[in-house]
């Protein structure tokens, strides 16, 4: 096995880690898994010759847990920073600044944005990684970035529809925010 089919199975691993984390109901399950996927597709990024994209991922994987415990603006502002420093000062491409951007955007989102507003800013980001990954060539990147656009979209859809109804939704996860931004 050459070293790229080997980048391309870490990328299929992260695939299937990333697409069964749709089977959790517990949101800080969720999490955990979205930082596991993070942190393989980030290696597999790294090995593919992608730094901006592999040092993006590895900050989301690390993004991610620590959101599970706060919303602390500060926290996000240092987020944010790495990634522009660590990310722009590796791109060689244009193309190469959809990850950057992505996670700039998501980071921001997720300290600062619940519910719907969150899913929307979040699928838009995702639109940016499958750009992305397709342009790199990532298979595994590529099938799993394309199944979380399709089924985030969904969910959009899906929990707009509740809205409308005059469902929330999103009760419960603000509740959890409420208290987080209490805690500071």
């Amino acid at each position: 096995m050459t070293y790229y089919w080997f980048a391309q199975s870490v990328g299929v691993v992260a695939f299937v880690v990333g697409i069964t984390m749709f089977f959790n109901r517990s949101d800080r399950r969720f999490k955990q898994q979205l930082s596991a996927y993070s942190a393989i597709i980030g290696v597999h990024f790294l090995m593919m010759g992608a730094a901006p994209a592999g040092m993006s991922a590895l900050l989301n994987s690390l993004r991610t847990l620590i959101s599970l415990r706060t919303r602390n603006q500060w926290i996000m502002v240092v987020f944010i920073v790495l990634t522009l420093v660590l990310g722009l000062s590796r791109a060689h491409h244009w193309v190469e600044l959809l990850p950057v951007g992505a996670t700039v955007v998501s980071t921001w989102a997720l300290f600062r944005t619940s519910g719907l507003t969150t899913r929307c800013i979040m699928w838009c980001s995702t639109c940016c990684w499958v750009a992305h990954n397709i342009w790199l060539g990532s298979i595994g990147g590529s099938l799993i970035e394309g199944s979380f656009l399709v089924m985030n979209g969904f969910n959009i859809i899906r929990f707009r529809r509740l809205q409308l109804r005059g469902i929330d939704p999103f009760e419960v996860e603000k509740k959890i925010v409420q208290k987080m931004d209490e805690q500071g």
